[in-house]
């Protein structure tokens, strides 16, 4: 049974009992009999041609194939043009053989024949076929509802859009795009290969080119499905499914999977609500996959171009942005996405900007013209972060402040460890004095410290340094470590330690002294500084 095709072969059907019976004996065709069968028909009239619609099993006794040879001929053609799957012709009354004419005008017009030689009940014949049909469409259905309950799973488990595309891929061996409705790129997934996998993005790009070049539609060798948006006018479409066959035939089948991940996926994107979120994930994962190293350095030119950013022949500056993990991925991203853009716009430079809600960054990667402009640009896109973070009204929504770190400037591999480094330190920089950005290069040292917090030592360090402080300052006023803080951060210079915290000289005094014999140490020793700074630093990963 060919449950691929959604019915069953030619060949198929003269296995089955109720045509086996009849001896069947192929005059012509032989080699098609692969050919789908999509409905069986039985008729005696001329004109049956014009009754069929293509892919049927034609059953005759051959009284309506006409007695000259001509008509034999035309009623063959008009046959093998209306595409139907096979000729089934009893011999009977009608021919005891079927004639040459018959025979040598079906094999040039590549139509399989076949006579029988003893007499079927074309009902019973029917009926067989058609179930075998029918049990084949099922089969498919079910095939299609194991890749749906995949998706749901999948969904279920935490997953999104790439989950239920790499699904869907898999299932077709081919790749699946999904797009906005006027075309643009929303999420890639490889499927059947590693040839095909390695670079869907390029894929993409040889599609638009045809999609291009034939204004009347699709290629011929592309499944569009679309994904239902829940708007209030019907025919209402929040994006489009794209199976390509590249690998391997689309099959029916495959339409039928796409449209049951189609229903998953329109229940993804009523969550996101709008298509800016949904393209953010996707240069999110982009970015995110640089910085993983999932996507080499030579190939992210060109799958950065063809997600929207063209960033010239000078550096590339990586910068993230880290909100509060309390925002959690069900926040209003597609507001903060939207905002974001907006104040993006001013900076005025080329920008990738991405979003990855389940860890409630922002990654983004911005062309300078020369490295000479890294501050001034960090200055404008920190700013405009944080003016989009007010807009969408999370700074609000118990996300605190949020954290703008800014990476080195340079290639696309720098840009890969860029980001990376980016990332990392803005989980490390969260609790740091509040400043617009922090240089990702100055806070090495709070990230080494981050990556040592589950580190039993780190905490006992930390307790051993500043211990006595900290259990003073539970029961005690004034607080000291602030002091110690402040007066590590200026160096050691009393004056201004003082000013900062409007203090008079003599306050300040006595509570350096009142800390110095809490720890019993010596605080103009280098030693001593170097120590108490990082315990102070390390008691954010530990407390």
């Amino acid at each position: 049974m060919d449950n691929q095709g959604g019915g069953i072969t030619v060949q198929r059907a003269l296995e089955l009992p109720g045509l086996r019976s009849g001896l069947p004996e192929v005059v012509a065709g032989a080699d098609r009999l692969g050919r789908n069968v999509r409905w069986v028909h039985a008729g005696e009239v001329p004109n049956i041609a014009s009754l069929l619609k293509g892919g049927e099993l034609l059953l005759t006794t051959g009284l309506g194939l006409g007695t000259r040879p001509a008509e034999q001929r035309a009623f063959v053609r008009r046959l093998a043009d209306r595409g139907i799957a096979a000729l089934v012709v009893e011999l009977g009354p009608r021919f005891t053989r079927l004639p040459a004419t018959i025979v040598e005008t079906a094999r040039a017009a590549g139509l399989p024949l076949v006579q029988l030689h003893r007499e079927v009940p074309f009902v019973a014949v029917t009926e067989e076929i058609h179930t075998e049909i029918v049990n084949g469409h099922y089969a498919l259905l079910q095939r299609a509802e194991e890749v749906h309950r995949r998706c749901t799973e999948a969904l279920l488990g935490g997953g999104g859009i790439p989950q239920v595309l790499r699904i869907l891929a898999d299932f077709t061996a081919n790749p699946v795009f999904l797009e906005t409705p006027d075309g643009q790129l929303l999420y890639a997934a490889a499927g059947g290969g590693d040839e095909v996998g390695a670079d869907p993005l390029q894929i993409w790009e040889g599609l638009r080119g045809q999609r291009e070049a034939r204004a009347e539609g699709p290629p011929a060798n592309a499944v569009l499905v679309d994904v239902p948006g829940g708007g209030h006018g019907t025919g209402s479409v929040r994006a489009r499914l794209v199976l390509l066959g590249v690998s391997a035939p689309l099959l029916p089948v495959h339409r039928i999977a796409a449209e049951r991940a189609a229903s998953v996926l329109a229940v993804v994107l009523m969550q996101a609500r709008q298509e800016e979120e949904l393209a953010a994930r996707g240069r999110g994962d982009f970015l995110t996959d640089l910085a993983e190293g999932r996507i080499a350095a030579d190939d992210a030119p060109a799958q950065a171009r063809v997600l929207g950013f063209r960033p010239g022949e000078g550096p590339l500056l990586p910068v993230v942005m880290r909100l509060s993990s309390d925002l959690g991925p069900s926040g209003n991203w597609a507001v903060l996405v939207r905002a974001v853009l907006e104040e993006l716009a001013s900076v005025g430079v080329p920008v990738l900007l991405g979003v990855r809600p389940v860890e409630g960054r922002v990654p983004l990667l911005l062309a300078l013209r020369s490295e000479s402009e890294r501050a001034a640009v960090a200055d404008r896109v920190a700013g405009a972060l944080r003016a989009g973070v007010e807009r969408a009204g999370l700074d609000r929504a118990g996300a605190g402040q949020p954290v703008v770190v800014v990476g080195v400037a340079g290639g696309w591999a720098a840009a890969s460890a860029g980001l990376r480094h980016a990332a990392e330190t803005a989980t490390a920089a969260q609790g740091l004095p509040a400043r617009p950005w922090y240089d990702a290069r100055r806070l090495d040292i709070d990230l080494l410290l981050w990556r040592l917090r589950e580190h039993p030592d780190l905490a006992a360090y930390v307790e051993r340094a500043i211990g006595p402080l900290r259990t003073h300052d539970l029961t005690s006023r004034p607080a000291l470590l602030p002091t110690l803080e402040t007066y590590l951060a200026h160096a050691g210079r009393k004056a201004e330690t003082a000013r900062e915290l409007h203090l008079n000289r003599q306050t300040l005094y006595n509570r350096l002294a009142r800390i110095s014999e809490l720890l019993g140490t010596d605080l103009d020793d280098p030693e001593t500084v170097l120590s108490l700074s990082l315990a102070l630093r390390a008691r954010r990963h530990t407390s």
